[in-house]
């Protein structure tokens, strides 16, 4: 038996989309003497919408978090699109990568994957807390 809510739901596609932005963090900075790397990235904003409106209509359509079959390929498959980010300043060997960027968004990586697990604590605690009241 499997006890979700729709926050549960839509809390692990937000820490799935972290966890792929810590990689793709990761990898920009141990590319960062690589000729002609490229910084890689992922839009959040419009990834964590498309994750959360597929998570929460497969739990409308009784699917229990598998994809439904009349969303958007791309919002079923679930993969998000990791895409070169534009407008980074290129040094003489072709790479784009800054560490300096690379850290900050390493730190906002932390905090969010950090918010996102204690809101997950939270959820289970309220699930844990009904179970227990019965």
């Amino acid at each position: 038996m499997e006890i979700t809510t729709p926050l549960i739901d839509v809390l692990g596609k937000f820490l799935d989309l972290t966890s792929t932005q810590f990689k793709l963090t990761s990898s920009n900075a141990a590319n960062l003497d690589t000729p002609n790397y490229r910084t890689m990235g992922i839009d959040f904003a419009s990834e964590f919408s498309a994750a959360a409106s597929q998570a929460l209509a497969a739990r409308q359509d009784g699917s229990n978090g598998k994809p439904a079959a009349k969303l958007a390929p791309d919002l079923a498959g679930g993969t998000p699109a990791v895409q070169q980010v534009d407008g980074l300043l290129e040094r003489p060997d072709g790479n784009n990568v800054s560490m300096d960027r690379e850290g900050l968004n390493l730190a906002k990586e932390q905090l969010d994957y950090k918010t996102g697990i204690e809101l997950l604590q939270e959820q289970l605690s309220v699930i844990r807390s009904a179970i227990q009241a019965q």
